[in-house]
């Protein structure tokens, strides 16, 4: 793996090289095997927590986890372009825009003793304004070698703190254009249904039930990009326990491999329909 500049990683996009980079202040990987149609993201995936903001900060490491999105990059390493953040959405949120990527609290609870330095702000701002200078450059390149694109958006969420029944699988669609877009939506919703889990473990898949798709990173994509589709897909944190922080890697590697099929598959679906 390469460490790179933002320029120098979007140089090696604008030159269509294959490469395996993290950037230089190692914020962000971004992995492209081939330049195909289609990109896998988890903006969540990351904990890194930079060490200036440790005694300041009230929630404790376990309470950040739980927020983030662990193992989301792990189910999509395989793809053959991936874009994940290392950094805790602690520290500054990419799917949240700018004027509130860095929280003041979080989740119902205060997150600094003292409010943050400008200086902090701004080192937190700098980083999520160059993970987006590359999901731009990336875009922008895919579509136009093939003229439209797919983004995978991977995230995870909590299914123990809901007092109902709620799925293993959710698509958050409000944010895209469901009359172009609808059945392709409803076709990604079923094969991510059909998937077999570990242990027999729960396995449904619902569009808008727990999360409508309401993210910065889908908003941005598709306000800049009218021929890429994003797919917000949310897994259910059954693939761990989020109450103690145990991984499940034979329930995480079981969805890595068969998302390995079932993404490509829905690639070439996509680009025969629209």
């Amino acid at each position: 793996m390469l460490r790179l500049s933002v320029s120098e990683i979007i140089q090696r996009i604008n030159s269509e090289e294959v490469f395996d980079a993290v950037a230089e202040d190692y914020s962000f990987t971004l992995k492209i095997d081939k330049y195909q149609p289609f990109i896998c993201a988890a903006v969540h995936d990351g904990h890194q927590f930079r060490k200036s903001l440790w005694s300041n900060c009230i929630h404790t490491e376990y309470e950040r986890w739980y927020e983030e999105d662990p193992c989301t990059k792990q189910m999509v390493q395989s793809q053959p372009i991936v874009l994940a953040g290392c950094d805790s959405r602690f520290e500054y949120d990419l799917n949240r825009p700018p004027e509130s990527a860095v929280f003041d609290s979080a989740w119902g609870k205060k997150l600094w003793q003292k409010p943050l330095s400008e200086k902090e702000i701004n080192q937190s701002l700098s980083k999520h304004a160059n993970f987006y200078k590359v999901v731009y450059a990336l875009v922008s390149k895919l579509e136009k070698m093939h003229s439209k694109a797919i983004v995978y958006d991977m995230h995870s969420y909590n299914w123990k703190r809901w007092d109902r029944e709620v799925p293993t699988w959710n698509l958050g669609t409000t944010n895209i254009d469901n009359d172009r877009f609808g059945d392709i939506v409803s076709s990604w919703s079923t094969k991510l249904g059909a998937i077999k889990l570990p242990h027999d473990l729960p396995q449904t898949s619902l569009i808008n039930d727990t999360f409508q798709g309401n993210g910065y990173f889908l908003k941005f994509i598709t306000q800049n990009f009218k021929n890429t589709l994003v797919l917000a897909t949310e897994i259910s944190k059954i693939y761990c326990d989020e109450l103690t922080g145990v991984i499940y890697p034979e329930v995480v590697k079981t969805v890595e491999e068969q998302l390995k099929e079932l993404i490509p598959l829905q690639t070439e679906e996509f680009l025969q329909q629209i």
